[in-house]
């Protein structure tokens, strides 16, 4: 099924040994990695290949800035469920709400806000995002 952009999207991911400090809780930075393949994985569910985006259209995302909170930390073999949503769409960026929840009883253990900025691969300025890439927009 092809997701929009601007419904929301989920994907599911389960905290191994690398993903932790010494206590078995996960690392602050992995939780940013479970953010960007979250985002990556609704493109991919959307049809849109990255490596295809930059090879012929020399386009790129690029996370500009974040906002992120943890409320509660994960610990070594949780199911996690890390939710996307597209809240504001320019014209050389997107803006995204997203979640890490514990997939047993949803509850929150992380949010961010994330701008990823649109650019031109090659030179890597900012560039317009190509029209018709995205069908639906909020």
């Amino acid at each position: 099924m092809t997701q929009g952009l601007d419904s929301a999207f989920s994907w599911t991911v389960r905290v191994y040994w690398e993903d932790t400090d010494a206590g078995g809780v996960v690392y602050h930075a992995s939780y940013l990695r479970f953010l960007e393949r979250a985002r990556s994985e609704q493109l991919r569910a959307m049809g849109i290949e990255q490596e295809r985006l930059r090879t012929e259209n020399s386009v790129a995302f690029v996370v500009r800035d974040m906002t992120i909170g943890f409320v509660k930390p994960a610990r070594l073999d949780d199911v996690l469920a890390v939710t996307v949503a597209l809240v504001e769409r320019r014209n050389a960026s997107l803006v995204f709400e997203q979640q890490i929840l514990h997939a047993a009883d949803r509850s929150v253990l992380v949010q961010a806000r994330v701008r990823a900025a649109c650019i031109d691969a090659a030179s890597f300025r900012p560039r317009p995002i190509p029209e018709g890439l995205f069908a639906k927009s909020p």
